[in-house]
């Protein structure tokens, strides 16, 4: 039987035999930051013991000439994160750089580690942070304060100023805009199907509570849903058995078809019976039938905005300001006047 090949040493080898982190044995490499000489000699002593050799882009990063940014995110499938991880490939790529995507799964401490861990294994200029979950939220509090990072987020309820740069998507605007149209429309309330958040209630959902309580009008308990669109059709069901549902806000597009579908199941019509207004604007969105009233969010452009960010990150001076980007609300045929 042939002697399996051994695998190479990599930095987080290096970073185990000495007993320090991953951090610090990239700071000796570069000699960007400063070690301590006990550190620093723990840290030669273990790449001389795995025999450790710096590829090719960890010579880059000796040479201070690093070529690669990182992206942090639970997802790559939804909609709304593969979009904006498009649009940060597209700006970096233009940069001349090239996007790792490092996969947090869950915000277990393990496994944000073990991630944060692999990306740091790299020679990273700098890293976004797409937090739009409460893996992305544990993922940008577990980045080394010493590399440039930005995140991409919806819109955060309460004040303070966030400790790195921030490309905002205002949903909550958006959510208590969608409400004022259906309530102007003459529905007497709006229920809305809620979908997992960062902690606590969604920026979505505290939109759509805020127009209802400024027009006076029920506050409906929310239905919960998950990212699953067969949870949107059990909503659905749900809202379909309670005569008085005529307007439902979806927390995204994919829940509202699925809502829509056990409407149009239970005999309730969209929009004679029932208003649907969904969230992102999926592709699919406008080919349904009828097409889908909706919020429309440019996710490929909030990636833009955050590698731009973060290039600014990258330079010498004051970090950049946070900034925000508005949805549009796109009108088309699942939204109307209740029943008479």
């Amino acid at each position: 039987m042939p002697t399996p090949a051994r695998k190479a040493p990599v930095i987080a080898d290096v970073a185990r035999v000495a007993g320090v982190s991953v951090p610090t044995v990239s700071r000796v490499l570069t000699g960007s930051v400063p070690v301590s000489p006990e550190r620093r000699e723990r840290v030669l002593a273990a790449i001389r013991e795995l025999g450790f050799r710096p590829n090719g882009a960890a010579r880059a990063l000796v040479r201070g000439q690093q070529s690669m940014v990182a992206v942090l995110t639970s997802n790559t499938t939804r909609y709304g994160y593969g979009m904006t991880l498009q649009g940060i490939e597209e700006a970096a790529r233009q940069s001349g750089y090239l996007v790792v995507i490092s996969v947090v799964e869950t915000p277990d401490r393990a496994t944000v580690a073990a991630a944060v861990d692999s990306m740091l294994g790299q020679p990273m200029a700098g890293a976004v942070v797409l937090e739009y979950d409460q893996a992305g939220v544990a993922a940008l509090a577990a980045m080394p304060p010493w590399l440039p990072v930005v995140a991409a987020a919806p819109m955060p309820d309460g004040g303070g100023t966030p400790a790195v740069p921030h490309a905002y998507m205002d949903d909550h605007a958006a959510a208590a805009q969608a409400t004022r149209y259906l309530l102007d429309l003459g529905h007497r309330t709006v229920h809305h199907v809620g979908i997992p958040s960062t902690g606590g209630p969604s920026a979505r959902t505290l939109g759509w509570r805020e127009a209802l309580d400024a027009a006076g009008a029920p506050v409906p308990a929310v239905v919960a849903a998950d990212w699953a669109p067969t949870s949107g059709y059990d909503a659905g069901l749900a809202l379909a058995e309670e005569p008085d549902v005529t307007a439902v806000l979806c927390g995204n597009d994919e829940i509202a078809m699925g809502v829509m579908k056990a409407l149009a199941d239970r005999g309730r019509r969209v929009p004679d019976d029932v208003s649907v207004i969904g969230f992102d604007d999926h592709p699919l969105a406008q080919l349904w039938s009828p097409s889908l009233t909706t919020v429309r969010q440019d996710f490929a452009a909030l990636g833009r905005q955050a590698f731009a960010l973060l290039t600014a990150s990258m330079q010498d001076g004051p970090p950049p300001r946070s900034i925000t980007s508005r949805p549009e609300l796109v009108l088309r045929g699942t939204s109307g006047p209740p029943p008479r």
